[in-house]
């Protein structure tokens, strides 16, 4: 087994590490155990808010701050505090009004530190946050302009049709720098800060965490991870990621995220 003191692995979760039952793997846990054994850094790279992610902090030994939101925060599990933050400016607030005006069916939730706001609620939404664990605060869109400016995204829901309308109708309108979209599952669309991304977040991680002179791995599946693979030193994406992952990955793993695709990059490192 490879010493690994000067190696940080970052994983996606929903349909990376985790798989479908949204239960960790023995498989899996078992690697990271071994791997931060030999030596190495390991820790998350989430769409998810704390609120959601926090759940897996007691069965995951992640031993490096966490990226969350999609890139909006950076976390310190074990300090249980924010290292790094980056919000939507005000105007985010007008474009959710807009898109919930042209698509009424969409469920929608804003993301905070203290709390998750939902203006509107569709099924997709409900199941969203039963798979988050969370209870949300349910406001009118009306009220969601007197919230205090510190929204780290917006998430909307609705079927694979209606996102990708979503992202089409986004594609019209001229919003220039006032934020970024990317579809994150096949039933999810978010409106992030401007520049922001999982890898702009794993860029500062590595520089705010001390990592300069680490190698940097990352391991993937869907669109929202595109520019961490991108970034990192050594990209991988499970079997299941989406063509656009695989593309930009430097090992497609030959396992899904059902079968412990995260162990099987981790033996990669130990043993290769």
């Amino acid at each position: 087994m490879r010493d690994l003191q000067k190696v940080l692995l970052v994983t996606d979760m929903d349909g990376t590490f985790l798989p479908d039952n949204k239960i960790p793997t023995q498989g899996n846990l078992t690697a990271v155990r071994r791997f931060i054994a030999a030596g190495a850094k390991f820790s998350i790279a989430t769409g998810r808010a704390l609120q959601a992610a926090q759940q897996y902090f007691q069965q995951i030994p992640v031993n490096a701050p966490a990226i969350l939101c999609n890139g909006g925060m950076i976390y310190d599990i074990h300090a249980k505090k924010s290292l790094h933050d980056v919000f939507l400016t005000p105007v985010a607030a007008e474009i959710m009004q807009d898109l919930l005006v042209q698509f009424p069916d969409a469920g929608c939730e804003i993301l905070t530190e203290r709390e998750v706001y939902v203006p509107q609620f569709n099924d997709l939404e409900h199941e969203h946050n039963q798979i988050c664990q969370i209870i949300p605060a349910e406001i009118s869109i009306a009220q969601a302009f007197d919230l205090p400016a510190d929204w780290y995204k917006v998430l909307f829901a609705n079927t694979p049709e209606r996102i990708l309308a979503m992202a089409e109708y986004v594609k019209t309108k001229s919003y220039g720098k006032a934020a970024e979209f990317v579809i994150s599952a096949p039933v999810y669309f978010e409106m992030l800060p401007h520049g922001i991304s999982k890898g702009t977040a794993l860029e500062k991680l590595r520089t705010a965490g001390g990592f300069e002179d680490f190698t940097i791995c990352a391991v993937g599946d869907f669109y929202n991870d595109l520019e961490m693979l991108e970034y990192a030193d050594l990209a991988f994406c499970p079997a299941n990621g989406a063509d656009e992952a695989k593309a930009v990955s430097d090992i497609v793993l030959t396992k899904t995220n059902n079968a412990d695709a995260v162990a099987e990059a981790m033996e990669y490192l130990m043993n290769s």
